[in-house]
Protein backbone atom coordinates (compact mmCIF):
# COMPACT_ATOMS: atom_id res chain seq x y z
CA UNK A 1 0.00 0.00 0.00
CA UNK A 2 1.32 3.48 -1.02
CA UNK A 3 1.60 6.28 1.62
CA UNK A 4 -0.89 8.18 -0.33
CA UNK A 5 -3.55 5.15 0.60
CA UNK A 6 -2.51 4.90 4.02
CA UNK A 7 -3.07 8.55 5.09
CA UNK A 8 -6.49 8.44 3.30
CA UNK A 9 -7.27 6.00 5.82
CA UNK A 10 -4.56 6.52 9.09
CA UNK A 11 -3.99 10.21 8.78
CA UNK A 12 -0.44 11.88 8.38
CA UNK A 13 2.58 9.47 9.53
CA UNK A 14 4.17 10.66 13.03
CA UNK A 15 0.89 12.32 13.78
CA UNK A 16 0.53 11.60 17.73
CA UNK A 17 -2.99 12.14 17.72
CA UNK A 18 -3.84 8.94 15.85
CA UNK A 19 -1.26 6.84 18.41
CA UNK A 20 -1.92 4.81 22.09
CA UNK A 21 -0.17 2.41 24.24
CA UNK A 22 -1.12 -1.04 23.98
CA UNK A 23 0.41 -3.31 27.30
CA UNK A 24 1.83 -6.41 26.33
CA UNK A 25 -0.26 -9.36 27.58
CA UNK A 26 3.11 -10.74 28.61
CA UNK A 27 6.63 -9.42 28.63
CA UNK A 28 8.42 -8.79 25.86
CA UNK A 29 12.48 -8.27 26.01
CA UNK A 30 13.90 -5.88 23.76
CA UNK A 31 15.69 -7.49 20.96
CA UNK A 32 19.20 -6.07 20.69
CA UNK A 33 18.85 -6.07 24.95
CA UNK A 34 17.17 -8.69 25.85
CA UNK A 35 17.51 -7.52 29.38
CA UNK A 36 15.58 -5.10 29.14
CA UNK A 37 11.58 -5.40 29.01
CA UNK A 38 9.17 -4.02 27.73
CA UNK A 39 5.53 -3.73 28.60
CA UNK A 40 3.70 -1.65 26.21
CA UNK A 41 4.12 -0.09 23.03
CA UNK A 42 2.93 2.84 21.03
CA UNK A 43 0.64 1.60 18.26
CA UNK A 44 -1.91 3.19 15.83
CA UNK A 45 -5.63 3.57 17.84
CA UNK A 46 -6.84 1.53 14.42
CA UNK A 47 -4.33 -1.25 15.11
CA UNK A 48 -4.77 -1.21 18.95
CA UNK A 49 -7.39 -3.89 19.56
CA UNK A 50 -6.58 -6.19 17.02
CA UNK A 51 -2.41 -6.21 18.07
CA UNK A 52 -3.52 -7.27 21.72
CA UNK A 53 -6.20 -9.57 20.61
CA UNK A 54 -3.71 -11.28 18.85
CA UNK A 55 -0.56 -11.44 21.81
CA UNK A 56 -3.03 -13.05 23.88
CA UNK A 57 -4.42 -15.55 21.15
CA UNK A 58 -0.46 -16.21 20.91
CA UNK A 59 -0.05 -16.62 24.60
CA UNK A 60 -3.60 -18.86 24.75
CA UNK A 61 -1.81 -21.02 22.11
CA UNK A 62 1.97 -21.58 23.34
CA UNK A 63 1.80 -20.62 26.82
CA UNK A 64 4.50 -18.06 28.24
CA UNK A 65 7.08 -20.99 28.03
CA UNK A 66 7.20 -21.56 24.84
CA UNK A 67 6.85 -18.00 23.84
CA UNK A 68 9.94 -16.81 25.66
CA UNK A 69 11.28 -20.24 24.23
CA UNK A 70 11.06 -19.28 20.63
CA UNK A 71 12.14 -16.01 20.65
CA UNK A 72 7.78 -14.58 19.79
CA UNK A 73 8.58 -12.10 23.18
CA UNK A 74 11.78 -10.26 21.49
CA UNK A 75 10.38 -7.21 20.16
CA UNK A 76 11.84 -4.93 17.86
CA UNK A 77 9.66 -1.89 17.99
CA UNK A 78 6.45 -0.47 16.54
CA UNK A 79 6.66 3.12 16.02
CA UNK A 80 9.58 4.53 14.17
CA UNK A 81 9.14 7.54 11.88
CA UNK A 82 10.91 6.96 8.89
CA UNK A 83 11.15 6.01 5.10
CA UNK A 84 11.47 2.67 3.66
CA UNK A 85 14.77 1.64 3.76
CA UNK A 86 15.94 2.34 0.64
CA UNK A 87 12.89 3.75 -0.88
CA UNK A 88 11.02 7.23 -0.99
CA UNK A 89 7.73 5.65 0.66
CA UNK A 90 6.91 6.25 4.47
CA UNK A 91 7.66 3.05 6.17
CA UNK A 92 4.45 1.62 7.90
CA UNK A 93 6.20 2.04 11.49
CA UNK A 94 5.67 5.82 10.54
CA UNK A 95 2.30 5.44 11.55
CA UNK A 96 2.80 2.61 14.42
CA UNK A 97 1.49 0.33 11.99
CA UNK A 98 3.94 -2.21 12.03
CA UNK A 99 5.90 -4.63 14.02
CA UNK A 100 8.75 -6.43 14.27
CA UNK A 101 9.49 -9.36 16.18
CA UNK A 102 12.56 -10.96 16.86
CA UNK A 103 14.78 -9.11 14.33
CA UNK A 104 17.50 -10.84 15.03
CA UNK A 105 16.77 -14.20 13.43
CA UNK A 106 14.81 -12.94 10.93
CA UNK A 107 16.78 -10.52 9.45
CA UNK A 108 15.33 -8.02 6.59
CA UNK A 109 16.89 -10.04 3.52
CA UNK A 110 15.97 -13.52 4.74
CA UNK A 111 13.73 -15.89 2.84
CA UNK A 112 12.18 -18.78 4.22
CA UNK A 113 15.32 -20.85 3.53
CA UNK A 114 16.85 -19.23 7.08
CA UNK A 115 14.83 -17.10 8.34
CA UNK A 116 13.10 -18.53 12.21
CA UNK A 117 9.59 -17.38 11.17
CA UNK A 118 9.45 -19.55 8.06
CA UNK A 119 9.66 -22.50 10.39
CA UNK A 120 6.60 -24.52 10.98
CA UNK A 121 6.77 -23.72 14.98
CA UNK A 122 5.95 -20.30 13.45
CA UNK A 123 3.22 -21.19 11.94
CA UNK A 124 -0.02 -20.85 14.31
CA UNK A 125 1.50 -17.76 15.78
CA UNK A 126 1.26 -16.16 11.86
CA UNK A 127 -1.90 -17.72 11.25
CA UNK A 128 -2.82 -15.85 14.62
CA UNK A 129 -1.44 -12.47 13.59
CA UNK A 130 -3.14 -12.67 10.15
CA UNK A 131 -6.19 -13.80 11.62
CA UNK A 132 -6.58 -10.82 13.18
CA UNK A 133 -5.39 -8.49 10.46
CA UNK A 134 -1.73 -8.32 11.06
CA UNK A 135 0.01 -9.35 7.66
CA UNK A 136 3.29 -11.56 7.40
CA UNK A 137 5.88 -9.72 5.08
CA UNK A 138 7.30 -12.76 4.60
CA UNK A 139 4.95 -14.88 4.09
CA UNK A 140 3.66 -12.41 1.61
CA UNK A 141 6.94 -11.37 -0.27
CA UNK A 142 9.46 -14.08 1.25
CA UNK A 143 11.31 -11.89 3.02
CA UNK A 144 11.15 -9.35 6.00
CA UNK A 145 9.85 -12.18 8.38
CA UNK A 146 10.27 -10.12 11.31
CA UNK A 147 7.79 -7.55 10.03
CA UNK A 148 3.92 -7.96 10.66
CA UNK A 149 1.70 -5.25 9.13
CA UNK A 150 -2.08 -3.37 9.70
CA UNK A 151 -2.28 -3.02 6.32
CA UNK A 152 -1.97 -5.23 3.45
CA UNK A 153 1.49 -5.21 1.34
Amino acid sequence: MKSADIIKKYGQPGDEKNFTYMTFPFPMRIAWDKKVIATRTRVHKAAAPSLKAAFKEILAVYGLEKVQKLGIDLFGGCYNFRQMRGGKEWSVHSWALAIDLDPGRNQLRETSATARFARPEYKDMIDILEKHGWYSLGRAKNYDWMHFQFVKP
